[in-house]
């Protein structure tokens, strides 16, 4: 039996002059909004990735390859995109809330990872572990 997980990652980009903001929701109107230190190309393509994903789960594209002349994307790179909606909740979590090391850029992210959570989470700890912290308080 197949069961299936949707995660909703739910954010807004601001544009600010030379940078992008990405602002979560506010849960409660006694609560302000406060903008994250998240790394703008990971948010951008962690929501596009689960964007990509819905549009195939709702049937607006037959394939990959048609969504990706649809979109004007290269066919591998969105599929490389769409790989990373299979990233453990705790990775898309960390990423939506800047909680990532400076230098675990994107490219990093794109690299094959494994398809269970669980290894998934080794491999990064590893990586983490291997790569010196580098965090500027705010």
């Amino acid at each position: 039996m197949a069961t299936s997980i949707t995660v909703r990652v739910p954010l807004s980009i601001r544009r600010r002059p030379g940078r992008k903001t990405v602002v979560t929701p506010v849960q409660r109107a006694d609560v302000v909004a406060v903008p994250t230190r998240a790394d703008p190309a990971l948010l951008k393509a962690v929501a596009r990735a689960f964007r990509y994903q819905r549009l195939l789960d709702e049937a607006r594209y037959a394939s990959v390859s048609e969504m990706a002349v649809a979109e004007k994307i290269e066919r591998g790179y969105l599929g490389t995109l769409l790989r990373l909606t299979l990233l453990a909740p705790e990775i898309v979590e960390a990423i939506v809330d800047g909680q990532t090391p400076a230098d675990f850029t994107l490219p990093r992210l794109l690299e094959p990872l494994p398809a269970a959570w669980p290894e998934q989470g080794t491999d990064l700890l590893l990586w983490l572990r291997q790569t010196p912290i580098q965090r500027t308080e705010p």
